[in-house]
Parts: structure tokens; sequence; C-alpha cells
């Protein structure tokens, strides 16, 4: 499972997308949200976290799948 990653998110984990390893065992963006906090504790402190599969906001029971398109959307500023 793939993960595309955009502004601070890409800060955090120096990284333009992460791949979660297969034994991670996440089936739902609540588990991808835990996980994400575990690996990178920064993302816990953001005021904000939307995930987006296949082009979608997706709530936290929102099933994944390996074949999912995932992508962080982080806060957004600006005035």
């Amino acid at each position: 499972m793939e993960i595309l990653l955009f502004g601070i998110t890409r800060d955090i984990t120096g990284k333009q997308k992460l791949t979660v390893p297969a034994d991670a065992n996440i089936s739902s963006v609540s588990q991808l949200k835990t996980w994400l906090g575990q690996q990178y504790p920064a993302m816990q402190q953001l005021s904000s976290l939307a995930v987006a599969v296949d082009s979608e906001y997706a709530s936290d029971e929102i099933a994944l799948h390996a074949d999912s398109e995932i992508a962080l959307i982080p806060p957004v500023s600006g005035g």
C-alpha cells in the first residue's frame, strides 16, 4: 500500500510517498492514522489530517485495500 504525501507530511517524513508494509495489517483509514502516528509522532501534532482514498475524502471507517490510491491532505493555511 502506497501513500502519496503533500505539504507538511512530506516535511515530517522526508519522503514524497510512503509504502506501508503488508505485515502492518492496515485495513481502514483509522488504522492508517494510528500507524502513521506511531511511525511519525509529529503527525499527531497536526491540527487536522485528511485522507483521500481513490481521489475522494475518506472518513475513518472507510476500508483500505492494497490497490487503493491513498493521499494525505495536511491542513492548509493562507490568507
